[in-house]
């Protein structure tokens, strides 16, 4: 799952860059009610995108009205509701006039679905608005870059608590599970039912579920979604592509984060050629992980290959560093001339997560406050590791079964 890498004024018409640490203002509604924040680089520029912006606040409300009543929330239906109504659009979308950018359409979600109380959990799980106070407070008073130790990686011995490898190896078992039931026909809704009771199996909490109130256990993006999609009634059709991005939670406490995108059918060429492009340019990066290495030069590489083939990279959303917490030091940027902070040392655990759009790299994010889409229509893929730096090089944590360096098989993409 993305972290926001690059601040842009949410103007739609603007989406002017925004620096971390310089000045800008952020929308006090969504301040005050923990939404994802919006920012915009000039009060000028707020004013004027406010009759659009508001609606996010009014869906919000709504929805969070409505669930309390138990009443039709304008956006889930029951598991046992009409095909025509499950393939029928959130009520934000006609009630706002959103105006889409590309072909795809949100359907019906189900309810978001429960975890024992035996798994353990992290602490954003059981905030009412999915906010992680330990991710806050780590912002606000560690900009350090955590070096895991060996214990902390492998974990007790025994009965003792799993470590990061355990957590990334869960990661690595659901995501296989979730891939292999993906085809023509079938429903994101469902890949979030594998995703959800693999997880479960495995002792595991799905990681994405309630961080600030993603109600779903899995991000599911197809077509022209950069990142984050929220999982629906949506039936894959022959010709999509679809990333599937898996976080676990394990009982000794860390995340292991993964992605990697599917062919659904009968994928044209230039899908194919987007996929490839977007698999390249992960394995490029993570070919210059070692210690001594700047953070910020991976995106040169990353650009390098994704402009030799017609394509794109996003700005807006990053890797990150992982482990007990979800999203941490360092921010992992992917495009050329960023200025991402910090050198690689062994013992440092991060995300590489480049989105690459057969378009422009342009984003934008519909009302339901989450799905990120190209501006242009145009699709996009990714694929996802979480690593760690050694002492001469690379670990991929997430790797498939025994593949420890990345290598392309399109056979094991096809659906």
């Amino acid at each position: 799952m993305a972290s926001i890498c690059e601040l842009v004024c949410t103007t739609p018409s603007c989406r002017a860059p925004l620096s971390a640490d310089g000045k800008k203002m952020g929308c006090p509604t969504c301040v005050k009610m923990e939404l994802q924040p919006s920012f915009y680089c000039s009060q000028a520029c707020f004013k004027s995108d406010w009759s659009r912006h508001k609606a996010v606040h009014k869906i919000a409300k709504e929805l969070k009205a409505r669930q309390a009543q138990n009443a039709d929330d304008g956006v889930t239906c029951p598991p046992d509701a009409s095909s025509e109504v499950k393939l029928s659009a959130p009520s934000w979308v006609d009630s706002y006039g959103y105006s889409f950018s590309g072909s795809l359409r949100p359907c019906r979600q189900s309810a978001k679905r429960t975890v024992p109380r035996s798994i353990k959990r992290p602490d954003y799980a059981r905030h009412s608005d999915g906010v992680s106070e330990s991710e806050r407070a780590d912002k606000a008073n560690n900009g350090k870059i955590r070096v895991y130790s060996s214990a902390e990686l492998e974990g007790g011995e025994g009965d003792g608590p799993p470590g990061l490898r355990h957590a990334c190896k869960m990661g690595r078992e659901v995501l296989d599970l979730a891939g292999r039931a993906a085809r023509v026909g079938v429903t994101c809704d469902e890949i979030d039912r594998v995703v959800h009771e693999a997880c479960i199996e495995r002792d595991c909490y799905p990681s994405p579920l309630n961080y600030y109130n993603f109600p779903k256990s899995v991000c599911t993006s197809v077509n022209e979604v950069i990142c984050h999609g929220i999982p629906d009634y949506y039936e894959l059709a022959d010709g999509d592509i679809l990333d599937i991005d898996v976080t676990t939670y394990n009982r000794g406490g860390y995340h292991g984060d993964l992605n990697e995108t599917f062919f659904v059918g009968n994928v044209d060429d230039d899908g194919r050629k987007l996929v490839r492009t977007a698999f390249d340019c992960l394995q490029g990066a993570l070919a210059m992980v070692r210690p001594g290495t700047l953070y910020r030069d991976m995106g040169n590489t990353i650009d390098k290959i994704a402009k030799m083939n017609g394509c794109s990279v996003v700005r807006t959303y990053c890797g990150h560093g992982i482990g007990n917490l979800f999203h941490t030091a360092p921010n992992v940027p992917h495009y050329r001339k960023n200025k991402a902070k910090g050198v690689m040392k062994a013992g440092h655990v991060f995300t590489v997560e480049p989105m690459i759009n057969l378009g422009g790299y342009a984003d934008r994010t519909w009302l339901d406050n989450w799905t990120a889409v190209t501006s242009d229509g145009s699709r996009s893929a990714q694929f996802e590791h979480t690593v760690l730096v050694t002492d001469t090089g690379c670990e991929i944590l997430t790797q498939r079964e025994n593949e420890p360096v990345m290598t392309w098989d399109e056979a094991l993409l096809q659906r």
